[in-house]
């Protein structure tokens, strides 16, 4: 997350240039040839299911199917506020990671002694991630290309060394780069060393992998209705009464996926906070600047600061550029009115030309922000409420794409009932400390915000605040 000393937004004319034809929505639904097929149409009236699935994001789309493998017969209903792929699911990079929380070092810290076995169903989840998309005929576009993390100073090298040991033994292929080798992988005049893993992450189309998913839940029998908000959720006799406007629903048992969205009980509002993440996406490149950056191996990027930027290449061969500026806003609001930011595009953009300055007169064509849940601890909480009626999974803090099928699995384990390897978890049987009440809340964040930018500043050196709240165990993993 980014703090309010950040730098001030460019106002030079290349700039404005740039940006002067970016529409204001996710390329990933924005596109011919993508079809997220009509949204379903909003229920209203009285009903009656053996699951409702609140949240037709990825973690609600992948419960459905999940829940339908458990048993075909079941009678599943998904219900959304907005439409097809409007929330984070439409709205993220297209990184498909293994990591179930939130990255190797984030995990070994907080779980160390089941960091093994959390590490290896990380990547048994990823597995069955990519073998669904060929059972479903699901085309996202996936690309098993890996990751290079590119240092941009001095300080993040040891960190990486860390990280490189820790990968390595647990099984995934990694390699440090220097400087020159980096840069013969992805070429830029700020990087000063690297970590190229190439098992375990990957890249992919969120746009087709929403569409593929419900065009196969309908397939299925599952239904779906869009523009369909859940207002309350209420025990009631041996199952769970559902409200929302001019709708009623009982359902044997109910599963939230509302994620960054408001949490329809306590403990899920509490559980998470939702922070605005900011994207552009380029014009196709051509050939001669495809060249320049050397990108041959088309994988996943991030650089090493507190304060990071990711990128990949697009299937047709643009430049998706995001990161940095994470906001929080008093009171946690989502929606349209906070899904755009000038002073954030502009800033982007003129750190996406300090870092491959051979884009110079690229133009945008798309950008958007979009809502990232984050815990306390950075990484998914599960849990269930009334005898088990009611069950969630929340929080991925970025790396949802590929953990949101891991979260669904464990919130259908934990509504059976049954103990698996994964509700033996530390990570699942054990909560996130919650976030505080307001104004509390946006104190915290705000601080820390700014901590975390002072650290960058200094050379990652982590000061008085940054060491207490990693002394409480709440220590910021970018």
């Amino acid at each position: 997350m980014s703090g309010p000393a950040r730098p001030t937004a460019p106002q030079d004319a290349r700039v404005t240039r740039a940006l002067a034809d970016a529409v204001g929505r996710p390329f990933w639904t924005d596109r011919t040839g993508v079809d997220l097929g009509p949204p379903g149409p909003p229920l209203r009236g009285t009903h009656t299911t053996d699951l409702l699935v609140v949240g037709a994001g990825f973690t609600g789309l992948w419960a459905a199917h999940l829940a339908l493998d458990d048993d075909p017969g079941r009678d599943v209903l998904v219900v959304d506020a907005s439409g097809p792929g409007d929330g984070a699911s439409g709205r993220n990079g297209g990184f498909c990671d293994a990591s179930v929380t939130h990255g190797a070092a984030n995990g070994a810290a907080r779980w160390p002694g089941e960091y093994p076995t959390l590490h290896r169903l990380g990547l048994e989840h990823l597995d069955a991630l990519v073998a669904d998309l060929d059972r479903h005929r699901i085309d996202a576009r996936w690309e098993p290309v890996g990751e290079l993390t590119a240092a941009t100073e001095d300080w993040q090298l040891p960190e990486l060394a860390e990280l490189a040991s820790l990968l390595s033994d647990h099984g995934d292929d990694v390699e440090l780069l220097d400087a020159p080798g980096t840069r013969a992988v992805v070429d830029s005049p700020t990087f000063v060393g690297g970590l190229h893993r190439r098992t375990g992450v990957g890249t992919l189309d969120p746009g087709r992998l929403v569409a593929g998913l419900r065009r196969s839940l309908a397939a299925r029998g599952a239904r779906l209705a869009d523009h369909t908000p859940v207002v309350s959720v209420r025990r009631a006799g041996a199952g769970v009464h559902v409200e929302g406007p001019g709708l009623s629903v009982s359902a044997r048992q109910v599963l939230l996926a509302t994620n960054a969205y408001r949490g329809l009980l306590g403990p899920v509002r509490r559980a998470v906070v939702p922070v605005y993440d900011h994207v552009l996406v380029t014009e196709p490149l051509d050939r001669h600047r495809l060249d320049a950056l050397g990108w041959a191996g088309r994988q996943g990027f991030a650089d090493a600061a507190n304060q990071f930027h990711y990128a990949r290449l697009t299937p047709d061969d643009r430049l998706l550029w995001g990161g940095y500026d994470a906001i929080y806003r008093f009171g946690g609001p989502t929606g349209p009115g906070v899904e755009r930011n000038e002073a954030t595009e502009r800033l982007l953009y003129a750190q996406l030309l300090d870092t491959f300055p051979q884009l110079d007169g690229v133009r945008i064509t798309h950008t958007w922000g979009g809502p990232i849940a984050t815990t306390t601890r950075f990484c998914l909480t599960a849990g269930t409420r009334w005898d088990r009626r009611v069950g969630w999974c929340v929080g991925y803090t970025g790396l949802g794409v590929g953990a949101s099928r891991f979260g669904a699995a464990t919130a259908l384990d934990l509504l059976a009932g049954r103990r698996t390897e994964r509700t033996e978890l530390g990570l699942v049987r054990t909560a996130p400390v919650p976030w505080p009440p307001e104004p509390l809340r946006w104190a915290g964040i705000t601080l820390t915000r700014r901590a975390i930018a002072r650290a960058d500043r200094a050379r990652g050196r982590r000061g008085p605040w940054l060491r207490l709240l990693d002394a409480l165990g709440l220590g910021f993993d970018s």
